[in-house]
């Protein structure tokens, strides 16, 4: 199979869909693999790495969309790459639709097959090839929440962990799951008051067995929400629904309780955000003040960190990527039910429920339409 992997586009984009290892483990099956000219060089990966490993570098994105089979990316086509995807193109990356409605319109029209890296699963339910990046984006999140509770940029002046003498600062994460672990291991190594918000009482028990008294467990249902949040310095929202757009959570009114100068982190902006008050923000531009408190809700957070994402996502999505190169996507997604879980959208078709309830589109059943 011709596999191609453009420069990523969005704006301070810095990952790329493979590392030079992955390339090596395509071409050693005898897959051919198009690189774009330094796509990886801002991950720290050069051409010369590419060609070591079997790649063919290519001047452009057009002859790439032109010649490849299967589209490998990080993060979802931009609509000027949109227009590059062919009728039967494999796209293989994230993808987020429940909060792009032009990008699956877009892509719709196309009649690619895009499966989702965000919606595959595995036997217990859970997202493998998302869990990498909400990992670093968790870990992110308390970085860069420690960074915009400084005076200079506008926050309350506070150090997480406090000082001799000095309390710590209040840091609430909404949702247990992945990002909100790995936030609180960040949180709790800065010696910050961590509270993890969750309505699986199961889940914060692990929690607990896991980081001890350096947590305080809450269950969302037995907690007053608006009295935690008008409290806390540093509010991290790190809540999904797997292939929808994220509920709402934080209202307007809970940020205008909030202290002047204290940051919320919306990690779940991928999926339209868990924070009313929250839009879109880049690297470039990363934060913005409602009610003077600073939001901090930028769409692509492990862009900021491009090798380390890279290779801990390439070690999520390599091996699907080696079946659907081996036999093909339709024997693939057929013997998988949880590689089929991640398409999304075939030749022309919403095939994943999350997607089609956000927009009010049709639904159809993706074995129904591979099988015919």
């Amino acid at each position: 199979m011709i596999i191609g992997v453009p420069k990523e586009i969005k704006l301070q984009e810095h990952r790329i869909g493979l590392t030079p290892d992955s390339v090596k483990a395509l071409t050693e099956k005898k897959h051919e693999v198009l690189v774009e000219n330094n796509g990886g060089f801002e991950a720290g990966f050069t051409n010369k790495d590419y060609v070591n490993s079997g790649a063919k570098i290519i001047k452009t994105p057009e002859e790439i969309f032109k010649r490849a089979e299967l589209i490998v990316k990080v993060k979802e086509p931009q609509m000027n790459e949109v227009n590059m995807i062919r009728e039967g193109q494999i796209i293989y990356t994230y993808l987020h639709l429940a909060a792009a409605k032009e990008l699956t319109l877009g892509l719709m029209k196309t009649k690619s097959i895009c499966i989702a890296y965000e919606t595959v699963t595995d036997d217990e339910g859970r997202l493998p090839l998302l869990a990498p990046m909400s990992a670093v984006a968790g870990r992110m999140s308390i970085q860069a929440g420690a960074h915009a509770l400084e005076k200079n940029q506008n926050g309350r002046g506070l150090l997480i962990g406090g000082a001799p003498g000095v309390d710590s600062a209040n840091v609430v994460i909404l949702g247990g799951g992945v990002v909100g672990e790995n936030a609180a291991i960040i949180a709790t190594g800065m010696r910050g008051n961590v509270y993890v918000v969750d309505k699986s009482k199961k889940r914060l028990e692990e929690l607990h067995k896991q980081f001890g008294d350096k947590i305080i467990p809450t269950e969302s249902d037995k907690t007053d929400l608006k009295k935690l949040i008008s409290d806390c310095d540093l509010l991290v929202g790190g809540v999904l629904i797997p292939g929808a757009e994220a509920p709402k959570l934080v209202t307007k009114e809970m940020i205008k309780s909030m202290k002047r100068g204290s940051v919320v982190v919306d990690v779940a902006i991928d999926q339209g955000g868990c924070i009313e008050t929250s839009k879109p923000t880049t690297h470039a531009n990363p934060t913005y003040l409602v009610n003077d408190v600073v939001h901090y809700c930028v769409a692509n957070m492990p862009g900021g960190v491009p090798r380390t994402s890279t290779m801990a996502l390439n070690k999520a999505t390599l091996p699907l990527l080696l079946k659907l190169a081996d036999q093909g996507y339709k024997k693939t997604l057929k013997e998988n039910k949880n590689y089929l879980a991640g398409l999304n959208i075939y030749k022309g078709n919403i095939t994943y429920k999350g997607v089609s309830d956000a927009f009010n589109l049709k639904y159809v059943e993706a074995l129904d339409l591979i099988n015919n």
